[in-house]
């Protein structure tokens, strides 16, 4: 009875101390621009991206584990021209005053030795929510120089229709198929 008691005791301890091997991290909203990229009209391939995230991530690459959080304000997409910023605010596409947030929880990461090679998750676009697996094109983990605070960097990127998400207007003029890109940098907390 006395050795069941200890061997409780210690796997009571450990499990706060494994939950804990996880390290936690904040996206960093002034180097973080999630992009798209769509065709317009056939005839070029129109540049976007969003000005305002936040979100945090784990990460724990003894375990193989991690996850990600990514709230992105959908008025603050840019796109360098007014008039289509405030077009893409409508209605007819984001429709920010009803849906301001575009967002992506993960459900999974892989890994390629200790390395993020990609993660599932579902995204949720005007409130319809479709699981969208990004794929890590670059991941990068250390000291930054400035501020010598940890952090880790990360790109990432998947094709998604629009139309999938319930955006539809100007079907097929201007694409249907949207490359996004998160440009991430998270600081551990």
């Amino acid at each position: 009875m006395r050795k069941s008691i200890f061997t409780a005791l210690a796997i009571s301890v450990a499990l706060p101390i494994a939950a804990q091997a996880a390290d936690s991290y904040t996206i960093d909203p002034l180097h973080t621009f999630p992009h798209f990229s769509i065709s317009h009209l056939g005839f070029s391939t129109m540049q976007g991206r969003f000005d305002k995230t936040s979100g945090t991530a784990t990460l724990d690459r003894a375990a193989k584990t991690g996850s990600v959080e990514i709230a992105i304000e959908s008025a603050s997409v840019s796109t360098g021209f007014a008039k289509r910023d405030d077009h893409l605010k409508s209605p007819d596409f984001f429709n920010a005053a009803e849906f301001p947030n575009i967002s992506y929880k993960s459900t999974a990461m892989h890994f390629k030795g200790d390395t993020p090679s990609s993660v599932d998750g579902n995204l949720t676009i005007l409130g319809v929510t479709k699981p969208v697996t990004l794929t890590i094109d670059a991941f990068n983990c250390g000291t930054n120089p400035m501020s010598k605070k940890d952090e880790c960097g990360a790109a990432a990127s998947t094709q998604i229709k629009r139309s999938d998400f319930g955006i539809k207007y100007a079907l097929p003029a201007v694409g249907d198929d949207v490359k996004l890109v998160f440009e991430i940098e998270a600081i551990k907390n």
